[in-house]
């Protein structure tokens, strides 16, 4: 191998070599710093880009993709000062190339410790119930905090999530205890709520039967009334014609009216579920012979409506009904 083809050689290969320093691609989602003899000159965006040879140079390649930092575990005393540990993870973006690389050194460092920092802030403002419950309360805040402190960096912090929250074993059991005896107090609650429901419903049950019962009766003794109305109206009726029959002289009406009352009271007295026995009263022939007498007024009308009027006579008095003899036998009328 002769000297020419070896300078051609090395020729070839600084050829290459200035080539690549001269050219410089950029892959998407990141972004490169050009310095010039070691000063900040510009950013190269995703692409191809070109360089000075021999002046000017690649500084810092920064991602600008949103990237996720692990906020490490650390002990916080709260406000009621009951210790909890407390992680957690911070999504961040890098907006400005230049300030991310030339304003802050190992920035996801510097983030993660302004994150704990703020954290123990605000965590250790707040109570123990506060901080189990309002976790998104402490995202906001964070986030309101540590973005506004990144924002020289040229860093957005999008979004800050408390990861974990544990408090000490004998507040974990107290809590546990706290728990149970909530639940229990709410199941006696609903107990008792429908216990008291139930009975409101009884109560409501019981008073509109009461109330269709006393409808029911006062319906009844309407009715009852009406009836007892309507009976003494024709007891009333029948009464003033038996008077009317009287004062007339008629007393075969009388006579019929008497009869009545005296069947009505035996039927009553023999329909009596005490009564076992019943003895005809001696009387009862003068009840019989009423009775024919009866029987013996309707012939004589019979007769009298066929032969037609009569001249005004006089009437010859009804005969009394003879008192039966021994046996309840009525002898016959002469």
């Amino acid at each position: 191998m002769d000297v020419t083809t070896i300078f051609a050689g090395v020729v070839l290969l600084l050829a290459v070599a200035l080539l690549f320093s001269v050219i410089k691609i950029v892959p998407q989602g990141r972004e490169f710093t050009i310095e010039r003899f070691g000063k900040y000159t510009k950013t190269l965006s995703p692409g191809i880009g070109f360089l000075t040879p021999f002046i000017e140079r690649v500084g810092r390649r920064m991602n600008m993709m949103e990237q996720v930092l692990d906020v490490p575990t650390q002990e916080v005393i709260t406000k009621d000062n009951a210790m909890v540990k407390v992680d957690g993870i911070v999504f961040i973006q890098v907006m400005d190339a230049a300030k991310a690389a030339y304003r802050v050194d190992d920035l996801p460092y510097a983030i993660s410790q302004l994150c704990m920092t703020n954290l123990r802030t605000v965590v250790g403002s707040m109570e123990l119930d506060e901080v189990l419950s309002q976790r998104d309360s402490i995202n906001t805040r964070l986030l309101h905090v540590i973005d506004a402190a990144t924002e020289p960096w040229g860093v957005k912090v999008n979004r800050i999530e408390i990861k974990d929250l544990t408090p000490p074993t004998d507040i974990t059991n107290a809590m546990a205890r706290q728990m149970k005896a909530e639940r229990e107090r709410r199941a006696v609650i609903t107990e008792a709520d429908g216990e008291k429901a139930a009975a409101i419903a009884r109560a409501e049950g019981a008073k509109q039967a009461a109330i269709l019962q006393a409808e029911g009766r006062k319906e009844a003794a309407f009715r009852d009334a009406e009836a007892r109305e309507r009976e003494a109206e024709a007891e009333a009726r029948a009464t003033a014609m038996v008077s009317e029959a009287i004062a007339r002289g008629d007393v075969n009406a009388i006579n019929y009216f008497v009869a009545q009352k005296y069947v009505e009271a035996f039927a009553e007295l023999a329909r009596s579920p005490q009564q076992r026995t019943v003895i005809v009263p001696a009387e009862m022939g003068a009840l019989v012979g009423t009775i024919a007498g009866i029987g013996e007024m309707v012939g004589l009308a019979k007769g009298q409506q066929r032969e037609g009027p009569t001249p005004t006579t006089p009437s010859a008095a009804p005969r009394p009904p003879r008192r039966p003899a021994a046996g309840g036998v009525v002898p016959p009328t002469a």
